[in-house]
């Protein structure tokens, strides 16, 4: 029944949604994974992100897809924990009140070692519409773990001119997504963080390329 929400959710609800409202334009898809463990890394301006980032992956991995999400926004009450859980299908990550021994990216790991592809938003919180902000070093540590696992560097730009922190109505636009290259742990948290932004910044940048934008 899961699977079955889940699929009709993302093929009427959201497709719809992408297909007429958002006009898509996806620079390098063929970058994408085609299978996990993967690590999808990406800015986050709207609540739209994530259900965009699901549409642009074959419908055969939409089981495969793991969204991380606070536990404390996205489990707050009991009809968005059960639609967050069910449909969106996240991977919940606990923020708050932490014991010393308590790892909050266990359940990331475990995700991972079963072939899962993850989406984070290592600013940990949406920000201002097309503002890039530096990405909190947590990711680091799930690379560190997981070193063989590729990471996908993701740049969504319009997404939050479409639907706006703490807008309700939806406003037509034409939303980029640019996928980078994939890249691993360097076996240093500084490097690794360096790198990973600096991939953000280059996606970034290619706005500017693209016919319109000029």
């Amino acid at each position: 029944m899961k699977k079955l929400l889940r699929l009709l959710f993302f093929l009427i609800v959201i497709r719809i949604v992408v297909l007429i409202i958002i006009g898509l334009r996806i620079v390098n898809k063929e970058r994408l994974p085609k299978s996990g463990p993967a690590i999808i890394v990406a800015n986050h301006n709207s609540h739209l992100d994530t259900m965009v980032l699901m549409t642009i992956f074959p419908i055969k991995l939409l089981d495969k897809l793991r969204p991380v999400a606070a536990e404390d926004y996205f489990l707050r009450n009991p009809f968005l924990a059960w639609f967050s859980l069910n449909v969106l299908n996240i991977i919940s990550l606990k923020r708050q009140n932490l014991s010393v021994r308590e790892n909050p990216l266990i359940n990331c790991s475990e995700a991972l070692a079963n072939g899962d592809i993850l989406i984070i938003y290592p600013e940990g919180s949406r920000g201002k519409p097309e503002s890039l902000s530096t990405f909190k070093s947590g990711i680091a540590h799930l690379a560190k773990s997981h070193p063989d696992v590729p990471i996908y560097p993701i740049f969504m730009y319009g997404l939050g001119k479409v639907l706006p922190k703490g807008e309700a109505l939806l406003v037509p636009f034409i939303c980029d997504i640019f996928i980078g290259e994939k890249i691993y742990w360097t076996g240093s948290k500084q490097k690794f963080m360096d790198l990973l932004n600096q991939s953000i910044k280059d996606l970034a940048s290619e706005i500017n390329f693209l016919p319109g934008n000029k």
